[in-house]
């Protein structure tokens, strides 16, 4: 039987066997439901504790702030939706602006539209070539109305890593600004740092944001279970009703046995990131397949910073070859990757992070992100350079475009 090789970590990632292990009891004996007063559901409250205290611990933040949620999709509508809704109810004369980013996940993007129809302002920043917001276009944006900032910390498609503690300085300082100008709005921080966990420092009070996104599936944890940071004292408001869990931002009963997996892949990133092998080791690999395409393939270039950028990720573009028709050749030959986001995979749009970036759209078009993981070897990819040449080459010998 012929190996697969797996290089789509972006949109996924395979559940780590220590995560899988510590799932299992809460699946057969410990099943009860953390808010139930009994000895079950105390049982399984002592388990979400744990992992509660686990993500803190790597947050740097006091376990209380944290809020589990369904994942990153909700815990960054509950952002967007809860701090406008809130601030309404609070300063119902004032106009509201949001700022963003023109790359962001479409979790972001889509309930910024929504705030739009509601009447609220939203500024949609532009990036660099190479992906990267410029700090200074952050603080020029900042207005006397603006209550919320969301830029996330590393982009899904292009894997570039923005800079999070620079902004988070200038919040600081507009913050103080207003305490002695006598503005009682809020300005609130946000980052999606879904994609940044298995590689960035994600210390809030280092980065200086008050919420913080984050995603079980993504660091090698259970689907539909993520976690919300909310700092103390957080202008927020539940955007769901129907329970009074987690301090009543999130009603809903407990996803426990995701909880569980979730603090235990991130006890896992912890213990990983405090040596640096793991990094080195990713990022070794990944500069060996971009050396061999770049190499081996004519008219290819990488899209976003090869320096400012996650050591799992990177973006190609072929020129005349089409992005859907590479993925499912490499498919055929028992290799996954990407033409960019999962979540954008049933369309045939053009990606929206390369149009910001100022990438062509026929060069859009021929797009391919190849993500590595923790259990990627190296024969993986002189696997994978010995089968994409040839596809490449056959596309273009079938395209119309000469």
């Amino acid at each position: 039987m012929r190996t697969k090789i797996y290089f789509d970590h972006s949109a996924t990632t395979p559940v780590d066997p220590e995560v899988l292990k510590a799932m299992m009891p809460y699946l057969k004996d410990k099943f009860g439901n953390a808010s139930s007063a009994h000895s079950f559901g105390q049982e399984a409250m002592k388990g979400v504790d744990s992992a509660r205290e686990a993500i803190a611990n790597f947050l740097g933040c006091e376990p209380k702030e944290l809020i589990f949620t369904s994942g990153a999709t909700e815990s960054d509508n509950i952002v967007i939706q809860g701090v406008i809704k809130a601030t309404k109810e609070k300063f119902p004369e004032r106009k509201l602006h949001i700022i963003t980013s023109a790359i962001e996940h479409p979790a972001i993007l889509e309930p910024c539209r929504e705030m739009e129809k509601a009447g609220v302002l939203v500024t949609y920043l532009p990036v660099t070539e190479k992906g990267l917001v410029r700090v200074g276009d952050v603080e020029k944006a900042i207005t006397d109305d603006t209550v919320s900032i969301s830029i996330m910390y590393v982009n899904n498609e292009v894997g570039t890593i923005q800079p999070i503690a620079e902004i988070g300085g200038i919040v600081k300082a507009v913050k103080d600004g207003r305490q002695k100008a006598g503005n009682k709005l809020p300005l609130i921080f946000h980052t999606d740092a879904v994609q940044a966990v298995n590689y960035c420092n994600c210390q809030v009070n280092e980065l200086g944001i008050d919420l913080m996104s984050i995603s079980g599936h993504k660091i090698y944890g259970p689907k539909g279970i993520g976690a919300l940071y909310v700092r103390g004292g957080t202008l927020i408001k539940s955007i769901q009703l129907g329970g009074h869990q987690e301090r009543g931002i999130r009603a809903g009963t407990l996803n426990t046995i995701g909880i569980i997996g979730l603090g235990k892949a991130v006890e896992l990133v912890n213990r990983k990131q405090s040596s640096s092998a793991e990094l080195r080791r990713i990022k070794e690999l990944r500069d060996k397949l971009v050396e061999g395409v770049l190499k081996t393939i004519p008219e290819s270039q990488v899209n976003g910073d090869l320096e400012k950028r996650v050591p799992s990720n990177t973006h190609f573009s072929f020129l005349n070859a089409e992005g859907e028709s590479i993925l499912l050749m490499l498919d055929l030959e028992g290799i996954a990757v990407s033409t960019g986001s999962a979540c954008a995979s049933g369309s045939l749009a053009p990606s929206h992070v390369l149009l910001a970036m100022g990438v062509p759209k026929e060069v859009a078009h021929g797009s391919l992100r190849v993500t590595l993981g923790r259990f990627t070897k190296e024969k993986d990819i002189y696997k994978f350079l010995k089968i994409l040449p040839p596809i490449i080459k056959k596309l273009r010998e079938m395209s119309p475009i000469k």
